[in-house]
């Protein structure tokens, strides 16, 4: 498989593009960023794009890629719903159409929350609940993941510091989390290998829980 990951620098993308780069499947990564990724590696492939809700400039870039990884989100904290539609909606369908119309047989991974829901109170919610619907419309192989706490793994670290203060916190209450709690808590590496087996195998059903995410 050919994979493409926007969001390869946040907690989430770290995972996705740790996981892609180890799997023996994966011939090769495209990672389209704002800002280095960092990583040096024969199979990735870095795509520079200033505006997110306008592809066109790296269209042809991603001809080919048969598996999208859409990480990209920010934190709504500070955010009008205007602001977070644009990140969290705007950004995300615009890549959607783009596979649609290169290879509407992509498989597009969107990672929303646990909780979102298009009719929920929280602003939030509402917007990547609309998001999660017109993708999974869109594409026929999309899935929307909704992971809850994501533990990081392996050196992956949130863009957000008092995010990397409560993963700290709590990373020694994780492993017993994992074992009672499987709903709420999982790891960027479960989280990583699960978005392969959606490119892979798929998923019985397109909305993905994180109870979901486990071997």
């Amino acid at each position: 498989m050919k994979v493409v990951i926007f969001g390869a620098t946040g907690m989430v993308g770290q995972g996705a593009l740790r996981a892609s780069l180890l799997a023996p499947d994966v011939e090769s990564v495209l990672a389209v960023i704002r800002t280095p990724t960092g990583v040096s590696h024969p199979r990735l492939r870095e795509v520079k794009l200033d505006d997110f809700t306008d592809l066109a400039p790296i269209q042809d870039e991603l001809r080919g890629y048969d598996t999208c990884f859409y990480c990209l989100g920010v934190s709504s904290v500070g955010l009008d719903e205007a602001a977070y539609t644009r990140v969290s909606y705007d950004y995300p369908m615009a890549a959607a159409r783009v596979f649609a119309e290169l290879n509407p047989l992509t498989t597009f991974v969107y990672v929303s929350g646990a909780g979102t829901n298009p009719r929920g109170r929280q602003m939030w919610a509402r917007v990547k609940g609309r998001a999660e619907r017109d993708i999974l419309a869109l594409l026929p192989n999309a899935y929307a993941f909704r992971p809850g706490m994501i533990q990081p793994t392996h050196g992956v670290r949130s863009k957000t510091g008092w995010y990397n203060a409560l993963y700290t916190a709590a990373a020694p209450l994780v492993p017993l989390l994992e074992r009672v709690a499987p709903k709420y808590v999982t790891t960027s590496d479960k989280l990583g290998q699960a978005m392969l087996r959606a490119a892979r195998v798929g998923f019985p059903n397109h909305i993905v829980e994180n109870a979901d995410f486990r071997p």
